[in-house]
């Protein structure tokens, strides 16, 4: 991560502490370094406050916050309508579980439906688990619909992808760092080099592909932007081979590049259209997967979900 991420300039509140304790960075740094995890390199900056497009760190100096949580703030550190609609909730009810409805639930379902033109939502949590959703509906699909095999579906993904941590996730990566000493990895993916239709084209005529998943605008390599045009040819491929197109918009979604979804620019919708980040507001995580009912009425009663995907 650069540093150029984040525009420094001094606060007019040098010395204020926000209501933590009184703790300098590199003290914040050094405790988090003996009781955490070292699976991430921050920058040594310790925020501890946040509002619209500024933080302050612990010594009280006020930074310009260009990485907005990799697009999951894009609405604004602590956006007061966010932060009214989080407690006015959480003062009623604050988890159900999938085990009963809630009152709520069908509510936002009904809005993201309407809004991104699609039959249906399932909520799930994180990022990533938006995609193994995308990829287990896939799946489903490629079997009950299109007629694959059983245990011969693939799912084929662009090169330098980024779409999570897990290992569903890195089955798919081209990138060591992600992958070394984590095998063995997932069957079922293939790679074609990103912006590259050709290869797209040909891999796609393999009657067992089910799926290509990519990203609009791929972020973590390095935010790389495809030619124009390119994601009406993926429509277009996908259609002509009966096979479903997701889009991860996780990253690129809801206002980050100028327009609702990336795919907007192009006009195109896909399939399957995976949202996370910015969906909450920056408050909890939360994501989806998208889809009309001929996919994702695929799944049935037990074959996916979690305990906090859908809490009010």
């Amino acid at each position: 991560m650069s540093k150029n991420c984040l525009s420094i300039f001094k606060s007019s509140i040098p010395n204020r502490k926000f209501g933590f304790r009184s703790l300098s960075t590199n003290q914040v740094i050094e405790r988090e370094a003996k009781y955490g995890a070292h699976n991430y390199s921050p920058i040594p900056i310790a925020i501890a406050k946040g509002k619209g497009i500024y933080v302050w760190d612990v010594e009280g100096k006020k930074y310009f916050d260009f990485l907005s949580a990799y697009s999951a703030v894009n609405q604004g550190h602590c956006h007061p309508k966010i932060i009214k609609a989080l407690h006015d909730q959480a003062d009623i009810l604050t988890l159900t579980s999938r085990a009963f409805y809630n009152n709520v639930l069908g509510e936002y379902e009904e809005k993201a439906c309407k809004l991104f033109g699609f039959d249906k939502l399932l909520p799930i949590n994180t990022g990533v688990e938006a995609g193994e959703t995308g990829i287990k509906l896939a799946r489903k699909w490629g079997y009950l619909v299109k007629g694959i095999p059983t245990n011969q579906a693939k799912i084929v993904f662009c090169t330098n992808n980024f779409w999570g941590r897990t290992i569903g996730a890195i089955s798919s990566s081209t990138d060591p760092v992600a992958t070394n000493d984590f095998g063995p990895f997932l069957p079922g993916y293939e790679l074609v080099p990103y912006n590259d239709l050709n290869a797209l084209e040909k891999a796609l005529k393999d009657p067992t592909v089910c799926s290509f998943m990519v990203e609009p605008i791929q972020g973590e390599a390095g935010v790389v932007v495809p030619d124009d045009g390119y994601l009406r040819e993926v429509r277009r491929l996908c259609t002509e081979n009966k096979v479903l197109w997701i889009a991860d918009e996780v990253q690129t979604g809801l206002g980050r590049t100028g327009k609702l979804l990336a795919c907007d620019h192009e006009n195109v919708k896909p399939d399957i259209l995976l949202l996370g980040k910015a969906l909450s507001g920056g408050v909890l995580p939360a994501s989806a997967a998208l889809a009309n009912d001929e996919v994702m009425t695929t799944l049935k009663p037990g074959q996916h979900g979690s305990t906090y995907g859908g809490n009010p």
